[in-house]
């Protein structure tokens, strides 16, 4: 049975039962051979079919989590937004959020999983979805989700008395920051680290759509 609705981010690892945890980890392995097959071959030469045999599930399978092809990217794409709001939750309430922000971001895009496997299947999935609408939709949507789930964590660093309007306004910039520093960074052949990488363009990204922000004076 098709899912009657597109794939939303999952709860919490920790409190996952073992079978949610193995639906998880099935659903990141169709979204792995699906990114992989996008990368080479463009999303109009693959198939859902090709997706599920490179994943070593049965078609049944991928049809119980996506509902097409496109939508099998969004387990990979959610779990780098994943990442950097787990590492932005690790910073303690009062630390100043334009230096907390800068060091989750820079610290989200060049650790080993990401430097290794994440950057490189992003490059070529983000250039798949040039001349892709719907897999465009998937992208756009999964930084909407992260955007809106990067509220209460800035929320919390920036303390009770921070207005809405400015904490919203700082997850949005934030979000857009590494979007468009990722889409940048996608069109050339810099590297995954260094000058030019996704973590140096995001901060740069990142002071510039929020310079003026109050929450970061």
């Amino acid at each position: 049975m098709r899912s009657p609705r597109p794939y939303a981010p999952q709860a919490d690892s920790g409190a996952q039962s073992l079978t949610e945890r193995r639906k998880a980890a099935t659903q990141l392995d169709i979204a792995r051979a699906a990114c992989e097959l996008f990368a080479e071959h463009g999303p109009d030469g693959t198939t859902a079919e090709d997706i599920a045999h490179r994943a070593g599930v049965a078609l049944r399978t991928f049809y119980r989590y996506f509902r097409n092809k496109q939508e099998a990217v969004a387990p990979l794409l959610a779990g780098g937004g994943d990442a950097w709001r787990a590492l932005l939750a690790e910073e303690d309430p009062g630390t100043p959020l334009a230096e907390a922000l800068e060091r989750a971001v820079t610290r989200s895009l060049s650790g080993p999983q990401a430097v290794e496997e994440g950057l490189e299947v992003t490059r070529g999935l983000l250039r798949a979805a040039a001349d892709d609408e719907a897999l465009r939709a998937v992208w756009y949507r999964v930084n909407q989700d992260s955007e809106e789930r990067l509220v209460p964590v800035i929320g919390r660093l920036a303390g009770a008395d921070a207005e809405l309007r400015e904490v919203r306004l700082l997850a949005a910039a934030a979000t857009d920051a590494i979007r468009v520093a990722l889409e940048l960074w996608s069109q050339t052949d810099a590297p995954v680290s260094g000058p030019g990488s996704p973590a140096e363009l995001a901060a740069l990204c990142l002071r510039d759509l929020t310079g003026a922000m109050p929450l970061l004076r």
